[in-house]
Formats: C-alpha cells, structure tokens, sequence
C-alpha cells in the first residue's frame, strides 16, 4: 500500500506548535503560575534586578501562599533560565557576565539569521497579515505604556515571523534564547528610544517579507537584537564585538 502524503504545514500551523510552553509537560498549579508571572514581570520591568536575592518568607506573605508554592514556582523559574539557585542559599536573580552574553547572542544571531533566510518570499499573505495584527496591537500597548503587553507581543511577532521557515525545532531554539536573553532584553521595554527603533524595525521586517531580498531580513534580524546588548553590556562593563 503506498504511503500517503500528508500536506506541508503551513506557518502559522508550525507558528502554533513552536509556542506551546517549553514549560509544557510539566505539571504547574495555579497557585504556582501566579508567583511566577508575578517575579517574571519584577524582573523583567527591573523591580528585581540581576542578583537580587529572592528570599522565601517574604514571597510567601506577599503571595499568601506555602512554603512548597514558592518553592516550586522558583524552580520554574530556574528552569526557565532567569532564576538561580545554590545550595544553602536563597534563590537570586540570574546575573548574566559579559561573556555570558556574548555567547548567549552568538547563538541567536545564528539561529535568527538562519530561519530568516529560510522563509520562502514573497511571504505567505497568511503569514503577513498575522504579523501586521500583532505589529498593531504591540504599538498600542507601547502607546498605553502596557510593559507586559510590550513583551508578549514582541515575542509573538519574532515567533510568527520565524515560524515562516517551516522548522518548528529552530523556532523553538530561539524561543529558548529569548528566554535566555530575558534579563538582557528587559531594558529595551521601557525605553521609548529603543521601543521606537524596535516598532520601526518590525514595520521594515514586514515590507521586507513582502520582497524578495532574504539577506536583507536576515541582517535586519540580526540587527534588530543588538541595541538590547549593546545597553546591558554597557551596564555590566563589557564591549560587544562587531556583528
């Protein structure tokens, strides 16, 4: 009997795939998935700086919560990369080194160059009208100063656009050095400068999926990502090196 072949999928299908939580699979209480959007958004929005030590009992009062609820939020947190955690100490912040960052973006800049170049252009009109509605909805939330919105939407417009390369596993991989790359990152959602050159970029990244020029939206891709490092590593010390 022949085998049959199923359809390719399309890139919104590949789109919804890759942003399944890379938490999925693991079981997280309400409770739980409270306190950690809770600490992500202090981290993300610089009320708990890099380093900042996370110390149980006062989680547990602000979040009226056990001793095992925080335990194991901090351990999704952990898992995600922005938390840390010794022994015979008290959780902290990640602190990312300057050589830590540098490698972490050596590998974004591969994966996100890479996906760029392998999405088929012209684009899927499909796939350009998903990105011009999130594009919309994240320069609304800039307007109404929603940081939350900012990062969510920010995240999901990366995501739809790289799902265009077909591969689920490389959209996923980047996934996880946004992730990585959160305590980096996390300036850029309230700067208006940098908000701005970001909007900007997006808008340039969806008349260049509607073109033909790949090593265009692939250097921009790269591009897009370096104000961020460029600012923590200013912070921090460090020099970035030239793309």
């Amino acid at each position: 009997m022949p085998t049959r072949q199923l359809p390719p999928k399309a890139p919104l299908e590949i789109m919804a795939e890759a942003l399944i939580d890379l938490d999925s699979g693991l079981n997280i209480s309400a409770k739980e998935a409270e306190i950690v959007r809770g600490l992500e958004e202090d981290i993300i929005f610089g009320r708990l700086p890099p380093a900042t030590r996370l110390i149980e009992d006062p989680l547990m009062a602000r979040f009226g919560v056990t001793r095992h609820f925080v335990r194991q939020a901090l351990s999704h947190l952990e898992r995600r990369g922005i938390v840390v955690r010794e022994r015979n100490k008290s959780a902290a912040v990640r602190s990312l080194t300057p050589d830590e960052v540098e490698q972490i973006y050596d590998v974004r800049e591969l994966l996100q160059r890479q996906a760029a170049l392998r999405i088929p252009l012209p684009a899927d009109p499909a796939l350009l009208a998903r990105l011009v509605e999130i594009q919309a909805r994240y320069r609304q939330c800039v307007q109404e100063d929603d940081f939350r919105g900012v990062h969510e939407h920010n995240d999901a417009f990366h995501l739809t656009l790289f799902s265009g390369s077909g591969n689920q596993h490389v959209v996923r991989s980047i996934q996880w050095y946004m992730r990585l790359s959160l305590l980096v990152r996390a300036k850029q959602m309230s700067n208006p400068q940098m908000l701005d050159v970001s909007m900007r970029h997006h808008d340039m990244m969806i008349e260049l999926l509607r073109g033909r020029d790949g090593w265009a939206l692939a250097q921009l891709c790269v591009e897009h990502i370096q104000p961020a490092k460029r600012a923590y590593l200013a912070v921090v010390g460090g020099r970035p090196r030239a793309t």
